[in-house]
């Protein structure tokens, strides 16, 4: 077999990436160890930016989303016994963000390449990279799949950064002493909007699904595990979290889902070796506290394909030798943006006096600074795109 682009995962990136490519009339061909049930089940962020949503509309994959999406045009910041909206659409006019899970974005865009007549093959075994650095192939389940290029889409825990040989990387990481534990909970949302909470008892975080359907976050120990968690504890815990502020009550039901998500913080660089160049969270893993995970994923992928038709459509390999640092530009705005958050939102040691008053004075500042509330705006609802 033979195809231009060979792409290892079929999550966000590499999906939109392969529809991207055949808007673009270039081949691709699309390897997944997960079946397809597996994939379009599998719960993940939630949170897409302005630029995220644009870029679905504009694939032709949107419509959905625009009937489905819950757009959002704030959010509140909860401490100290008050609550603070940060209102997009006074800050950052013109843009916002939708909720719209990640799992229901992956449903819409298999549904694209298969009606397109794209190859996605799914419970794809024993996935292997090979001649990187000049005609790479790909091999599994006892098959040859020639390529130009290959993109490696395929997680943290794929094997794509793995083929890169040891010592090209340069890794940089940060493991935050607590975890969060993530409930899918049958119940109306008690806000329209976002609520991100900060106590002495720990992080919160009030999100939704569709207006039958929350999302909540607990800020928890790294090793806590889920049986340690029974629901009465769980809707107690975020009760006394959220439950901050006069006149605010958490509507409870039925839990259909919880994990625990450990939190860290991760950079490969170069996102490139060869003919293998890396997307989403096999390059970079951001905490979610800033709700980065799959824009990044998504911008990436948008580097990438118009690197790709350049070099397909005119051989001009310029922008594929520049990918890397093209995007990590905003890499790692995304890693400061979330990484402030998170220090700004969670519990760290409980003797930590000095850290808790800056934290407040800092959350204070956001609050009452149209400035600081319009850099915290600028970044959760996604900067413009590079030229």
């Amino acid at each position: 077999m033979r195809t231009q682009v060979g792409i290892i995962g079929a999550g966000p990136a590499g999906l939109l990436l392969s529809h991207l490519l055949h808007l673009r009339g270039i081949s691709s061909v699309v390897l997944e160890k997960r079946s397809r049930d597996h994939v379009e089940r599998r719960v993940r962020a939630g949170v897409l930016e302005q630029g995220t949503v644009d870029t679905l509309i504009e694939a032709g994959v949107g419509e959905r989303m625009s009937r489905e999406g819950l757009p959002h045009h704030g959010i509140e910041l909860r401490y100290g016994g008050a609550g603070h909206r940060i209102a997009f659409e006074k800050l950052v006019p013109g843009r916002s963000i939708t909720v719209y899970g990640q799992q229901e974005v992956v449903k819409d865009l298999i549904a694209a390449r298969l009606s397109a007549g794209g190859d996605v093959r799914f419970e794809v075994e024993d996935v292997a990279v090979h001649g990187l650095e000049s005609e790479p192939w790909l091999t599994f389940g006892g098959e040859r799949l020639d390529c130009d290029v290959i993109a490696g889409c395929d997680g943290f825990h794929g094997v794509s950064r793995p083929a890169i040989p040891e010592g090209v990387l340069e890794v940089f990481e940060r493991e935050y002493p607590f975890a969060w534990l993530g409930i899918l909970a049958r119940v109306p949302p008690s806000s329209e909007e976002l609520i991100y909470t900060r106590t002495e008892r720990g992080f919160a975080l009030h999100s939704m699904r569709s207006p039958t359907v929350s999302r909540f976050y607990l800020q928890v120990p790294a090793d806590a595990r889920v049986e340690q968690w029974p629901d009465e504890r769980i809707w107690a815990e975020l009760k006394a979290r959220l439950e901050s502020v006069p006149g605010f009550t958490l509507a409870t039901g039925e839990i259909m889902e919880k994990g625990v998500t450990p939190m860290r913080s991760f950079v490969a660089e170069p996102m490139q070796y060869g003919r293998l160049y890396l997307a989403g969270d096999a390059a970079h893993i951001v905490p979610p506290t800033g709700a980065k995970g799959l824009n990044l994923a998504v911008a990436d992928v948008r580097v990438l394909t118009e690197a790709l038709a350049a070099y397909f459509e005119r051989g001009s390999t310029d922008l594929l030798d520049g990918y890397s640092a093209a995007c990590l530009k905003r890499v790692w705005r995304a890693q400061h943006f979330s990484w402030w958050m998170t220090t700004l939102l969670h519990t760290f040691e409980e003797d930590d006096a000095y850290g808790r008053r800056l934290q407040l004075s800092y959350l204070d500042y956001v609050t009452s600074s149209q400035t600081a509330a319009t850099t915290l705006a600028e970044n959760y609802v996604g900067l413009p795109w590079a030229p």
